[in-house]
């Protein structure tokens, strides 16, 4: 294990590999490898990038790369795609453009899926970004499912977090109205090279005027045609001075704490699970207590209740 350790921090990237897979199988393993990772992390700023369907995040993500790259900065990249109902595997992990930087040392690119999470994320998230982290990369983007209103829960790992609509959707500016405007701390409209992106920037401009009334910053709209890399630049610049207006504002810390708090939350959630439905006297209580729910001789909040009265006593 403290080999393993020592290797990640090197940034060798087979035993990142490993580790990862090891957080995501909930291996012993992995628990106290995380342990000894966690006082090397806190130095990657965290990219979150969420959208609706079809905007072409994983290309933005490749040209935001590539741009991190030419800076001479590693990059860490968790694509968390929908799992599979079948195998448990991720159904989006062929990222063909992606793929295209697998051979650059200085790139680490995982899929993952979210095993039934909620929110657009994988259960083994935080784990992974701290992976990253640890082993030397100097951003990391986290790509969410991409489902709509459920992808606001990439707030809490992201610093700062990138929404991306596209032209010619007409449900985008929908599902910005229905709770993704808050989490944006940069819009991008991507593919604006389609007819109608005056609209849709003007859509989203109005939107954030009616939302920032408040805010000492406004969130900036930008376009990028992500296919040939136009406004790339400009959003990498945009990043980064957000960046520096997290650290001026004191936000950089409130956020990281908000992060470890959802951490925290998912440890104990996994670890409550695990108690309850892998231990045999749990089980065999479960199954008592099913037998009874279906007979009607209790209901489930009282069953519950009478599950978590012997874990909390």
């Amino acid at each position: 294990m403290k080999d393993i350790v020592s290797k990640v921090i090197r940034g060798d990237s087979r035993a990142i590999a490993r580790l990862i897979t090891l957080a995501e199988n909930n291996d012993p393993v992995a628990a106290e490898a995380m342990k000894r990772i966690h006082p090397y992390t806190g130095k990657a700023h965290v990219i979150g990038v969420t959208g609706v369907l079809g905007s072409g995040k994983s290309t933005l993500i490749y040209e935001l790369t590539r741009w991190y790259r030419r800076q001479g900065k590693k990059v860490g990249v968790i694509a968390i795609d929908p799992t599979s109902p079948f195998s448990g595997g991720a159904l989006l992990g062929d990222r063909i453009r992606m793929s295209e930087l697998a051979g650059d040392d200085g790139v680490f690119i995982r899929s993952m899926g979210t095993r039934g999470m909620l929110g657009g994320l994988a259960s083994a998230v935080y784990d992974v970004v701290e992976i990253l982290d640890a082993s030397g990369k100097d951003v990391v983007m986290v790509e969410t499912v991409g489902v709509g209103q459920a992808e606001v829960d990439v707030i809490k790992i992201a610093d700062t977090t990138l929404v991306v609509v596209v032209p010619g959707l007409g449900d985008s500016i929908q599902t910005l109205k229905a709770g993704m405007m808050e989490i944006a701390d940069i819009f991008v409209v991507n593919k604006a090279d389609r007819e109608g992106v005056d609209q849709t920037v003007a859509e989203v401009e109005n939107l954030v005027d009616i939302t920032s009334m408040d805010n000492d910053r406004k969130t900036p709209v930008l376009k990028t045609v992500a296919r040939d890399g136009s406004g790339v630049k400009e959003l990498v610049d945009e990043i980064e001075k957000h960046k520096k207006y997290l650290k001026l504002t004191k936000e950089f810390e409130k956020q990281r704490r908000l992060r470890y708090e959802a951490e925290l939350v998912e440890i104990i959630r996994k670890r409550l699970m695990k108690l309850i439905f892998d231990e045999s006297t749990f089980k065999e209580k479960i199954e008592n207590l099913l037998d009874k729910i279906s007979k009607k001789e209790i209901d489930p909040h009282s069953a519950a209740e009478e599950i978590l009265s012997k874990i909390l006593k």
